[in-house]
C-alpha cells in the first residue's frame, strides 16, 4: 500500500500544506490558517483527519494547525521543546506515531531553519515512502537559518547542513521529499522550479548534500537577502495558539467613509491591476494588485497593525485578498466593490502615466537637461547586480521609511517587472509626488532601450 499525498498550494506565500491518507484516515502537515481548503480535500478523498503535524513554529504565516485539530478532533503534534501556550501532543526525535493500521510517522529532529525543527518520515507497511521536511531539506536548497536573528544564524546554518546529511543517510534514495517552503517563500534560501523530488535527486543536486560543510555555509550565507518585516510577528502568533480565521465579509464603506478613512491616515488598498489603477483611482488610495505578489508586499510595506480597507471590482476579488491577509494575521477593516467612480462619489479621480523603458530612454534623449529622478525600487542585491546609471535605489519595503528624503522632482519609478513600481508610484502619488510608473521587464528591455546600465 502506497499512501496518497496531496499538496495544497499557497502560491501567495510560496508554501505547501500536505494531506496524506491511506484511503481511510489521513494526517495533515503544516496547514495554513484558512484550513477550509484542507477539509475540502479530505471530504473529496473520503478520509478522516486523525493527526495534524507541525514541522516548526512558522515565520512566514499564521498556522491553522491548532484550529484544524480542534475542529476535527485530531491530535496536534508539535515539538515537545517548543514553548507554546496551548495543549498539544508533544513529540521528540525518534518517536513513531501510528496513523491508522498501516501508516507510521517517525519524528526526526532536523534543526537549521529553527532550533526545534522536525521532519516527519512516513512509512507504509514498514517501507519508507516519503519525508515531510518543512523548512529543512527543500528542492535544491534548504530553509533559511537567519530568521531567528543574527545571534542564532551561525549555529543554525551549520545545523541545517547536518540535518540534510542525516536525512540523506537515514532514508532510501527513492523516498519522496515533500517540503513546506521553497515555492516562492522567503523562508527558502533559494527558489526552485521543481515540483517533486526524492532523496536521491537531492543527493545529486542539493548544495547541502553535494558540498562540504564549509562550502555550503559560505554559499548559503552569501546569498541571503532581506525577508518581509511581518515575519517578526509570526513566531509569537504561532506560539500563542492562533484561532481559526474569520472570513466573514468586512463592513461596507460608502464614498464618504472611504474619504474619511483616507483623510484619517488609514490605508485604502485598490486590488485592481496596475494599469487600471494608473488610469483612474480613488485619490489617496494605494495599489497592491491581487494579480501579483499581493500579500508578500502588503505585509512587507504597510505597518503590520495598519487599518486596511479593500477596494475590488467584485466581492470575489476582495474575498481572495482577505483570505491572503488572514494567512499572516491581518484582517481588513472594511471593503467596497465596483469602479473607482463608485468609490469617489463624484470627486475627481487620481491618475498617473505609465510607460516602458523605451519611453524612459526617449524622455532622457529628448529632454537631457530636465530634472528627474530614476527611482529603482528593487531589493539592494538586484540593484547591485546591475542598474540604470544615475538611478536611486529605495527598495519597495523601505519606501515608507524614506518618504521625507525622496526628492520632489519628477520620479520615474521601476522595478524588475512593474508590480513593485506600481505599489511605490501609488504611495508617492497619494502624497503629492509627480510620478511615472514603468511597467516593463528590466532584464529584457532596459538595455535594449538604449539606457546606460552599470
Amino acid at each position: 500500500m502506497t499512501p496518497t499525498v496531496i499538496p495544497i498550494d499557497t502560491p501567495g506565500l510560496g508554501d505547501r500544506t500536505y494531506l496524506a491518507h491511506d484511503g481511510s484516515v489521513a494526517f495533515v502537515v503544516d496547514p495554513q490558517r484558512d484550513f477550509d481548503r484542507v477539509l475540502a480535500v479530505a471530504d473529496e478523498a473520503g478520509v478522516t483527519i486523525t493527526h495534524v503535524l507541525e514541522t516548526h513554529i512558522h515565520n512566514d504565516y499564521v498556522t491553522g494547525g491548532l484550529a484544524l485539530a480542534e475542529a476535527v478532533g485530531a491530535a496536534y503534534l508539535v515539538n515537545a521543546d517548543d514553548p507554546v501556550a496551548f495543549e498539544r501532543t508533544p513529540v521528540r526525535d525518534g518517536d513513531v506515531v501510528a496513523v491508522g493500521d498501516r501508516m507510521r510517522v517517525r519524528v526526526v529532529h532536523t534543526p537549521g531553519h529553527t532550533h526545534t525543527h522536525l521532519s516527519f518520515a512516513l512509512s507504509a507497511d514498514g517501507e519508507p515512502v516519503a519525508v515531510f521536511t518543512g523548512g529543512s531539506l527543500l528542492y535544491g536548497s534548504t530553509g533559511r537559518p537567519d530568521l531567528l536573528g543574527p545571534d542564532h544564524t551561525d549555529a543554525l546554518v551549520h545545523a541545517q547542513w547536518h540535518s540534510a546529511q542525516r536525512l540523506a543517510e537515514e532514508l532510501p534514495d527513492e523516498t519522496e521529499v515533500f517540503p513546506t517552503h521553497g515555492f516562492g517563500s522567503f523562508c527558502s534560501a533559494t527558489q526552485s522550479d521543481a515540483s517533486s523530488s526524492t532523496i536521491g535527486d537531492e543527493k545529486r543536486s542539493n548544495p547541502a548534500l553535494t558540498k562540504d560543510e564549509a562550502a555550503y555555509v559560505e554559499e548559503l550565507l552569501g546569498g541571503l537577502e532581506e525577508f518581509p518585516a511581518y515575519y517578526g510577528q509570526m513566531g509569537p502568533a504561532n506560539s500563542g495558539g492562533p484561532r481559526a480565521a474569520d472570513l466573514s465579509d468586512p463592513e461596507l464603506a460608502d464614498p464618504a467613509e472611504l474619504r474619511r478613512r483616507i483623510d484619517a491616515g488609514e490605508w485604502v488598498v485598490d486590488l485592481r491591476t496596475r494599469s487600471t489603477f494608473a488610469a483612474g483611482h480613488l485619490t489617496g488610495s494605494v495599489n497592491f494588485g491581487i494579480d501579483g505578489q499581493f500579500i508578500t508586499y502588503l505585509g512587507w510595506v504597510l505597518p503590520y497593525d495598519a487599518t486596511i480597507t479593500l477596494l475590488g471590482e467584485t466581492p470575489e476579488q476582495v474575498a481572495e485578498a482577505q483570505r491572503e491577509m488572514v494567512r499572516i494575521g491581518m484582517d481588513p477593516a472594511a471593503m467596497a466593490t465596483g469602479k473607482p467612480e463608485d468609490w469617489a462619489g463624484g470627486a475627481p479621480l487620481g491618475t498617473f502615466p505609465v510607460t516602458d523603458f523605451a519611453g524612459l530612454a526617449d524622455e532622457i534623449r529628448h529632454h537631457p537637461d530636465a530634472e528627474r529622478v530614476i527611482l529603482d525600487v528593487r531589493r539592494p542585491a538586484e540593484f547591485d547586480a546591475g542598474h540604470i546609471a544615475g538611478a536611486v535605489n529605495v527598495p519597495v519595503h523601505a519606501v515608507l521609511a524614506h518618504l521625507e528624503s525622496i526628492p520632489r522632482q519628477k520620479l520615474w519609478i521601476h522595478c524588475a517587472g512593474g508590480y513593485r513600481a506600481s505599489v511605490v508610484a501609488s504611495i508617492l502619488a497619494a502624497r503629492g509626488h509627480d510620478v511615472v510608473a514603468i511597467d516593463d521587464s528590466y532584464d529584457e528591455s532596459a538595455g535594449h532601450a538604449g539606457l546606460a546600465l552599470v
